[in-house]
Parts: C-alpha cells; sequence; structure tokens
C-alpha cells in the first residue's frame, strides 16, 4: 500500500500563497511519478488572520502541528504588521515549540545560476550549513532597564547549553558522514572574543569528533568564514555555527549561490516534525502579479522530500529543477525569468 504524508501547508503572507501553490504542484507531480500519497492540510496563518482576529499562532494549531509529518510554508512578513510580530510569533514560536533544533541551509550554484562571484561555478560553490536553531541570542533572554531614556540599558543574552550544542554538533558529524563528498566539517565561531561560549562550543566539537574518525575537522572565525565564503567557496564541505552566526552566513551563502530565489532552508526536528521554507520573504510588492521566482520554495519541497525518506523523488526534483534553471530561466529574479511562476511550476512539474 502507497505510503501516505500527512503535510500543513502555510502559505502566510505576500507572495507566499502563490510560490507555495507551486510548490505544491512539484511535490504533488513527484508523489504521482514514485508512488507515495500527500495528506495536504491549509493553515491560514499570517498577517491577514493576525489583523482579523489578533491571533499568532494559536497552541491548538501548535498542538496539531504535532502530528503532521512535515510543514510546507510559503513566507511570513505582512507590510501593515510591525516587523518582528509575526515572524517571532509564527517562525521562532514553531521552531522553539517544535524543537527544531537545525537549521539546515544546502548552498548550491546550479548550471545556469549566475554567482557575484569571479571565475566561480557549480564545481565551487557545493557546500551545507547546519545552524543551532533553537538556543543563543534568540531564545529572548534579556530586557530594558529605565526604557526610553537617555539612561536606557538593553541586555540580551546569549544562552548556550552542552546538549544545545552536542545535539548539533553531532547531527552535522552524521550528516557529513551521509553526504560523503570531501568529509570536513568546519566549526565556525568566534573563540577569540565569545570566550565563554564558544569555548564550550569548541570543547564540545573535539569531543564528539573522536566518535567520527572519517570525518576531517577544523575550525574558523565567523569574520574569516565570510572572507574565505567569497573567496574560495571551495573549501567547505560542512559548516556547524550556532543560532546567529549562521543566521547570518547563510544570507552570504545565498547571494553566491545565485539569491534568495534559490535559496531553500529546512528547520528540522529528526525526531519530529520538520519545516521547510524559502529563504527569501513575503516580497508584498509583487503579490498577486505571478512574476515572483518559485524556486526556493520547490527546492524547499525537495529537501522535504529528502528528510521524509522519498530520496529518488527528491532527486527527481532537484534535477527537474536544475533543467529549468539551466536551459528555460532567463534570470532568477522577479518579472525577468521569461516565464510566469505558475509557468516555472509547470516546467519543473513536467520534467519529473
Amino acid at each position: 500500500m502507497a505510503k501516505t504524508y500527512k503535510i500543513a501547508l502555510v502559505p502566510g503572507d505576500g507572495t507566499g500563497p502563490e510560490v507555495l501553490t507551486e510548490g505544491v504542484k512539484v511535490i504533488k507531480a513527484a508523489a504521482n511519478q514514485f508512488g507515495f500519497k500527500l495528506d495536504l492540510t491549509n493553515y491560514d496563518l499570517g498577517g491577514e488572520r493576525y489583523k482579523r482576529t489578533g491571533e499568532i499562532l494559536p497552541d491548538s494549531v501548535l498542538e496539531e502541528f504535532r502530528q503532521f509529518d512535515a510543514i510546507y510554508l510559503g513566507a511570513i512578513g505582512h507590510p501593515d504588521i510591525k516587523p518582528g510580530i509575526l515572524e517571532k510569533g509564527i517562525l521562532l514560536t514553531m521552531r522553539f515549540a517544535l524543537d527544531q533544533y537545525i537549521n539546515l541551509r544546502p548552498v548550491k550554484l546550479y548550471p545556469g545560476v549566475e554567482t557575484p562571484l569571479k571565475d566561480k561555478g557549480p564545481l565551487d560553490i557545493d557546500f551545507v550549513v547546519v545552524r543551532e536553531n533553537s538556543e543563543g541570542l534568540y531564545t529572548g533572554a534579556g530586557g530594558f532597564l529605565k526604557k526610553g531614556t537617555p539612561d536606557e540599558v538593553a541586555i540580551q543574552e546569549s544562552i548556550n547549553t552542552r546538549k544545545g550544542a552536542e545535539r548539533c554538533i553531532r547531527y552535522a558529524f552524521d550528516f557529513c558522514r551521509r553526504r560523503n563528498k570531501e568529509k570536513k566539517l568546519t566549526l565556525c565561531g568566534k573563540t577569540n572574543v565569545l570566550t565563554y561560549a564558544f569555548d564550550m562550543w569548541e570543547r564540545t566539537f573535539y569531543d564528539v569528533a573522536k566518535e567520527y574518525s572519517d570525518i576531517k575537522t577544523d575550525y574558523a572565525h565567523v569574520d574569516a568564514t565570510c572572507m574565505w565564503m567569497v573567496k574560495n567557496p571551495e573549501w567547505f564541505d560542512v559548516i556547524v555555527t550556532d543560532n546567529m552566526f549562521g543566521d547570518i552566513i547563510t544570507d552570504l551563502a545565498a547571494m553566491i549561490q545565485g539569491g534568495m530565489g534559490i535559496a531553500a532552508g529546512g528547520n528540522i526536528n529528526p525526531e519530529g516534525v520538520s519545516m521547510f521554507e524559502p529563504m527569501g520573504g513575503s516580497a508584498p510588492k509583487y503579490t498577486g502579479q505571478n512574476i515572483i521566482n518559485p524556486m526556493a520554495t520547490i527546492m524547499a519541497g525537495q529537501m522535504m522530500l529528502d528528510i521524509l525518506g522519498e530520496e529518488q523523488a527528491a532527486m527527481a526534483v532537484e534535477q527537474a529543477a536544475v533543467k529549468v534553471v539551466s536551459t528555460k530561466l532567463k534570470s532568477m529574479a522577479a518579472g525577468q525569468m521569461g516565464y510566469s511562476t505558475s509557468e516555472v511550476g509547470d516546467l519543473v512539474a513536467e520534467f519529473i
């Protein structure tokens, strides 16, 4: 009997519903081709619901999410709502409540996609960032003293635990082994300044490394990592880092792989439900025009299939996407692809 995967769909704001429609179109094509089924449930989380009801992410919905195999997201961010309210209330709440402690970011330049790096091509830009996703500066620990006065004090604390660092590092070692490319894992940190948090990260990293004799290890400060990502991206295979540094370097990584139009990520709970999303925002100025690039959302769906264990289907989606970007699209930019949003989805689905 065909296996069925329960997927929660969160189209969200702006162009999110448009790109998610194309992502769903592609994973449905993969399901038909490879003999599994999708049970899809739509959730209207986002700016319009917040404006209408005052709700952001009800506890009842969080409980429902725990019953799904995965969550597939379009975009969050509404021009009428102060930045941070929806992002923290939906994305961060979901990550923490569902313990999605890994942010997985493949960084791969596909043939036909332009990179701003001179003399670099697909063979040079192919690495993965494993970002700790549940601790650090994003826990919200801290507060204000005398807010709004000349004597104001603002404190934002970075919370790091041995357990949190170790489970992220161990995931990165296992991923590096399964990836089976250079089998090199780089710890990205700042041990010369953040001498408490990254002392613990570094000690944990090398303690865990003793169990992975087949994996080469090295260390780079975060500023050096940014420099080498631009100068010699081919040096990297898998990078593991904390929440804040991971947030920053993956945006740089998105640019060198061709921009937000192609960059996808997964918020992973290896023992629970994970969420997959494009790296770009909701791009409200393009809403309803059918010109936004859906490729990042399609690649997020590809990641989702891979994590769910449908490796053949995931490979087929990736191959179809590569064919589209390398032979069909004129550009990755909105309105310059040579095809509409829905036509790009059609092309990928047809090539599977």
